[in-house]
């Protein structure tokens, strides 16, 4: 009977833990020349055989090259998989600090269990959403602004809560608005 167990171990997802080694080797890599298995335990916060276990799954997905007692390396796919879930990771983070003004503690904490679940289109938008809030312009700065002296300014909190429940619902506008769009183009007179 053939044992298929290297074969199930590839092609198996990710799972948090794994992506969060992998971005700790990876930057691990480019801060010192060899990466050990207390680096990457003192990293995490770890004790070093649940390291060792993780590197042996690690290895086994061909994500890095590790011999027991030796130096390790992540495979181009290891570190191509590593770099991405750090720009994950510092995108989140600049986004909770720099945007919601969270703290820098808790901002890594929520980034780094955020970097996991969300999806490349929702990432992208995110990143979009963030290049259009950047200070480049007077009224995007202004916006930014309000957010900052909202936060600031407790006792104010509910006259921005019932402004926001004054303006209109969009999905409502934009369902009526396709609404007269479907009846423009069943009307044969209005061309």
């Amino acid at each position: 009977m053939p044992n298929n167990t290297t074969t199930d171990t590839l092609h198996k997802p990710l799972t948090p833990a794994m992506e969060d080694y992998l971005e700790a080797i990876f930057n691990l890599a480019k801060e010192k020349r060899v990466v050990r298995v207390k680096n990457i335990a003192g990293r995490l916060g770890v004790k070093m055989p649940t390291v060792t276990n993780m590197l042996k799954t690690l290895s086994k997905k061909g994500l890095i090259e590790y011999e027991k007692y030796e130096y390790l390396e992540l495979t181009n796919r290891g570190s191509a998989i590593g770099s991405e879930i750090g720009r994950r990771h510092n995108i989140l983070r600049n986004f909770l600090t720099d945007i919601l003004k969270i703290n820098a503690k808790t901002a890594d904490e929520e980034a780094c269990r955020m970097e996991h679940g969300m999806s490349h289109a929702t990432m992208h938008r995110l990143i979009e959403f963030m290049n259009f809030l950047q200070p480049s312009s007077r009224d995007k700065s202004i916006c930014l602004h309000d957010f900052d002296r909202y936060l600031q300014n407790n006792q104010n909190r509910d006259k921005y809560f019932d402004r926001i429940k004054e303006l209109p619902d969009a999905s409502k506008d934009r369902k009526e608005s396709m609404q007269q769009q479907e009846k423009k183009s069943d009307d044969p007179q209005q061309d």
